[in-house]
């Protein structure tokens, strides 16, 4: 691969225009558990790339799914990304079984000063990707969509330490601030992109990161809660519920979020709720949401980007969930999850003389958690204010930072059972680590810190010129 490389960034630079504009294929995703179908919706042309003039080729194997983009007179991708979506998430749910349903999804690439073709791929059980869906592009047709870019109204930047090509370009967006609200908007914006950089690798590496912000002024305040039987028009379209699941917060208005954003140079997203119930989630390069004013927001907040931002796993196991289990045990892609019980996927980080698998108070833990998930839910039920949830998750806190923290093993990196919403079955590096509790306090294992380090190397100048080595973020 490495001989490789130069040749298709040469060939990138010949297929892809000089300062490139960004292209945005929109198409639809359609099906049900076992099936899929890809239709063209549209190609539209948005304002300046944002992103790297190099790195167009992602060697992570990170996603579900990839997309390349394909020269058409040599057949050799000039530019590729791993990528997650609603669609493949939904079609893990029950309601996949019975139901066919469309999702509206992008990808967003350098646009092209040739004819191209790109191909959507899909990774199966083996690991392997293959593909699913594939489209040509010719970049003077009539089809492509060249409005003028959209203006930049409402964008300001929170942080910014260089040119968005140079560093990695987070854009926060605000759902349900009334205009009235706009300085609280502001406040918050300025808040979460803090708690970001007060967390390890983000903290050493905040001068890699330009973060910008959106207003969009909304008619009513907060946003879609449907088991409260609360409903907003709100300018993103988030709500919690998704997939049935009342933590769970998503739009699906994929149009509609991608045509805002595009007045912001950006590469990764975070929707900031207005409002204080308990929620979010993240897809791996689509988007995060997290509510404002929640005592645990901090923790969502990074949990749910670590999701978007490096493709990590859930490391938790009891909670409710709306994906169906299955028997198999494929190995995830996601780097800190694994079918392994000696984890080779993140050898090089295990503590010398670590038992594998490793031994941890998993009885005691799921002792705290089946009591704990049993009083979540009466409180949801109940429809209780959520000074009882926050009071709930501080007594979980208060149990399982300690037993997890004990030695001999409390603070090792090794292979304990117990991730991926299984019991048994998948590993993950730690004990304890944001990925598996609500402990913001803990952060991110080593694996975890690790894997997002590379990601701010695939869009960083400055950390391009080295891989991270294996001891990178370790204790």
């Amino acid at each position: 691969m490495a001989r490789i490389l130069p040749v298709l960034l040469a060939l990138a630079s010949t297929v892809l225009a000089a300062q490139p504009r960004t292209m945005r294929l929109d198409y639809f995703h359609t099906g049900k558990s076992g099936e899929e179908v890809f239709s063209l919706d549209e190609v539209v042309l948005e304002g300046d790339w944002p992103g790297p003039l190099d790195r167009w080729i992602d060697n992570t194997n990170l996603g579900p799914y990839l997309f390349e983009v394909v020269d058409l007179k040599t057949n050799l991708p000039v530019y590729s990304r791993g990528f997650a979506s609603i669609y493949g998430e939904w079609q893990t749910t029950a309601e996949a079984r019975d139901t066919r349903r469309t999702f509206s999804e992008s990808v967003r690439f350098p646009a092209p000063a040739t004819p191209v073709e790109v191909i959507i791929k899909k990774r199966d059980q083996q690991n392997g990707f293959h593909e699913v869906w594939s489209v040509r592009i010719d970049p003077s047709s009539q089809m492509v969509l060249r409005y003028a870019a959209p203006p930049d109204a409402g964008l300001w930047a929170v942080v910014k330490n260089g040119e968005p090509r140079d560093k990695v370009d987070l854009l926060l967006l605000g759902d349900g601030y009334t205009q009235a609200e706009m300085p609280k908007w502001h406040a918050d914006a300025k808040r979460f992109a803090a708690m970001l950089f007060s967390q390890s690798p983000f903290k050493e590496h905040q001068s890699s990161f330009n973060v910008w912000a959106l207003d969009t002024p909304a008619a009513e305040s907060g946003v879609s809660r449907p088991s409260d039987d609360v409903w907003r028009r709100s300018p993103l379209g988030t709500s919690y519920d998704a997939f049935g699941s009342e933590r769970y917060a998503l739009t699906f208005d994929n149009k509609r979020l991608r045509t805002i954003a595009a007045a912001a140079p950006y590469e990764f997203m975070e929707i900031i709720m207005n409002g204080r119930k308990y929620g979010g989630g993240g897809i791996f390069n689509l988007y995060a949401t997290v509510s404002s004013d929640n005592s645990a927001s901090p923790y969502v907040f990074v949990h749910e980007f670590g999701h978007h931002f490096a493709g990590l796993a859930d490391e938790y196991f009891t909670s409710d969930v709306a994906y169906e289990k299955t028997s198999a045990r494929p190995e995830p892609w996601e780097p800190n999850a694994t079918a392994d019980p000696h984890a080779a996927k993140w050898a090089g980080l295990i503590t010398p003389g670590t038992p594998l698998p490793t031994p941890w108070p998993q009885a005691e833990f799921e002792a705290i958690e089946k009591s704990m998930q049993s009083r979540r839910r009466t409180i949801r039920s109940e429809h209780q204010d959520e000074s009882a949830m926050e009071q709930l998750f501080a007594e979980e806190k208060a149990q399982v930072e300690p037993l997890l923290a004990m030695p001999p093993y409390g603070d090792k990196v090794g292979a304990f059972e117990g991730a991926l919403y299984e019991a048994h079955g998948y590993y993950r590096p730690e004990e304890n680590c944001i990925m598996f509790t609500r402990t913001e306090t803990r952060g991110f294992c080593a694996v975890c810190r690790r894997a997002i380090t590379r990601i701010i190397a695939l869009y960083a100048r400055e950390l391009y010129a080295r891989e991270p080595g294996a001891s990178e973020g370790a204790h």
